[in-house]
């Protein structure tokens, strides 16, 4: 009582082959053991592509498959058993065992001790039933509790460990996979295992981790018809595993709400064993790709003894957090501005810190400064050029802040006074810097009760979130202003004093990202 082989195969009848080979797995001990058996009628199991394009043929799933067939469709081969025989480079495959079940087809060859010519009766062949047992456990597996395609690929990804298990050498000694997964990971706590070479030592004390999530906020918002305003997120897990052990096993996941903005662009830390190639796919590059993945990312590692940064992601958010316009108005020596911020009402209004640094470059120091806020405080810092917009910890519960004012300049001191390319005549901006605690635009965050490890001791799990503002800049909406698209920075150089070609490399950088020269 053995299989010589087992496939599961995706049914798909949009795709050029109308399936896909999800898994497969042959015995060649048991291969070995039917040409004894069979002898002159011995027919090898043949490749995936091979017997995916039988097998489809045979249950009649072929796209445009509409030719009567003798050896399928005469009234002398009715199928009544799911026992199939496959034409195969002029051979006939046989007994195949093979039926479909929620999109998914499972089927394997049962071995036969006995030769095959004449075809011995269904019910002497043992192999048979068992070969449904274990289709069928297979399939009860796969969608115990199975909810999406994630968890449909996590199950496939570990059936090559559960048939380890399960079914060694092609002999099924239990049909409940669950409980072969059972016994792997009851086996990964209490084995010992041997000391890597990568890992210089090993944890000892009070079990516990931690996972802190930050995310970056980058916006350049313009407030002109012309140029749209762009923003992104940049986001980083660090995590800490302080666990005895040589070798514990961690699953991390992160996971979102109904109405959090799928994570895109992830890279992961070398310690993750496996990943979900759903992970993987979801890509920002693309922006016809409807293919994001919204979660859970489960991410199971073998951690090392340091902090590490477990992955890296972006996400495109709906809305920046905080929606800004500023205007700057030359008069002489003075200059008239205009300050409107206002925070979305889907973000958490409890900030660390929050501040607008609003710097006068290429002119001289301020003298005087005549202004109103309708919230915060105002700091002047006269010798730097710089106004400082305090709002605090909180926004008014209208959610708009306001400031105006005029700022008038003395003589102009080249060795002093601030410098920059960029900012020439009215080409200004000002720049937010705030901080929220336990808080991500995404609405990612690591469940405590999700988080599973595979180790001595129960440890003290420990989640963190924030989010950062990192060059979120609002330039004044009456003058040029280096234009963003995606990722790329170009720059409208028109409005430069300076000939192009005069421009020092260094010059050629805003806030540090570079900018083509071309």
């Amino acid at each position: 009582m053995a299989q010589r082989a087992v496939w599961l195969i995706s049914h798909e009848p949009g795709s050029p082959l109308c399936g896909t080979v999800r898994f497969s797995r042959r015995y060649p001990t048991v291969e070995k053991r039917a040409t004894v058996f069979n002898g002159a009628s011995y027919v090898p199991v043949p490749e995936d592509g091979p017997f995916l394009k039988a097998l489809l043929f045979e249950l009649r799933l072929l796209r445009d498959d509409k030719d009567f067939s003798e050896s399928r469709d005469s009234c002398s081969h009715i199928n009544k058993t799911s026992i199939y025989a496959l034409p195969i480079g002029g051979e006939e495959l046989w007994p195949v065992v093979a039926f479909m079940k929620n999109g998914m087809i499972y089927a394997c060859v049962p071995l036969v001790e006995q030769t095959l010519s004449p075809r011995p009766p269904l019910i002497s062949i043992s192999g048979i039933s068992q070969g449904f047992e274990l289709l069928f456990g297979v399939q009860g597996f796969l969608y115990s509790g199975q909810k999406n395609d994630s968890e449909l690929n996590t199950k496939l990804s570990q059936l090559p460990d559960l048939l380890l298990q399960a079914c060694p050498f092609g002999t099924l000694l239990d049909a409940n996979l669950q409980n072969s997964l059972d016994s792997i990971n009851f086996a990964s706590v209490t084995h010992p295992q041997k000391q890597p070479t990568w890992k210089a030592g090993t944890y000892k004390g009070k079990p516990q981790v931690s996972i802190s999530i930050t995310e970056k906020v980058k916006s350049m918002q313009y407030d002109k018809q012309d140029i749209a305003d762009t923003w992104q997120v940049i986001g980083v897990v660090t995590c800490k595993c302080d666990l005895e052990g040589s070798m514990p096993n961690v699953t991390i996941s992160l996971s979102l709400p109904t109405n959090g903005s799928p994570l895109q662009d992830i890279l992961v830390h070398p310690c993750v064993t496996s990943l979900d190639s759903a992970i993987l796919t979801s890509s920002s590059i693309d922006a016809a790709d409807d293919s994001a993945f919204s979660g859970p990312y489960k991410f199971p590692l073998t951690p090392p003894l340091e902090s590490f940064n477990l992955c890296y992601y972006t996400s495109q958010v709906p809305v920046p957090p905080i929606l800004g316009f500023y205007q700057v108005k030359e008069e002489e020596v003075q200059l008239k501005i205009t300050v409107n911020l206002k925070l979305h009402e889907s973000v958490k209004n409890s900030f660390e810190f929050c501040e607008a640094r609003i710097p006068f470059y290429n002119r001289g120091p301020v003298t005087h400064v005549e202004y109103k806020v309708s919230f915060g405080q105002l700091e002047v810092f006269r010798e730097k050029s710089l106004l400082i917009w305090n709002i605090g910890q909180k926004f008014p519960k209208s959610m708009e802040i306001s400031l105006s004012g005029t700022v008038t300049f003395g003589a102009k001191s080249h060795e002093k006074q601030p410098f920059d390319q960029i900012c020439i005549g009215g080409t200004a901006y000002l720049k937010l810097h705030f901080r929220i605690l336990d808080y991500t635009l995404t609405g990612c965050y690591a469940d405590q009760h999700s988080v599973q490890v595979f180790a001595s001791g129960k440890p003290k799990i420990s989640t963190y979130r924030k989010l950062i503002s990192s060059d979120y800049y609002i330039w004044n909406s009456k003058a040029p202003a280096p234009v963003t698209y995606g990722s790329l920075l170009l720059l409208d150089l028109s409005f430069l004093q300076s000939p192009l070609p005069q421009l020092k490399k260094k010059q050629l950088h805003f806030k540090g990202i570079p900018i083509p020269e071309a």
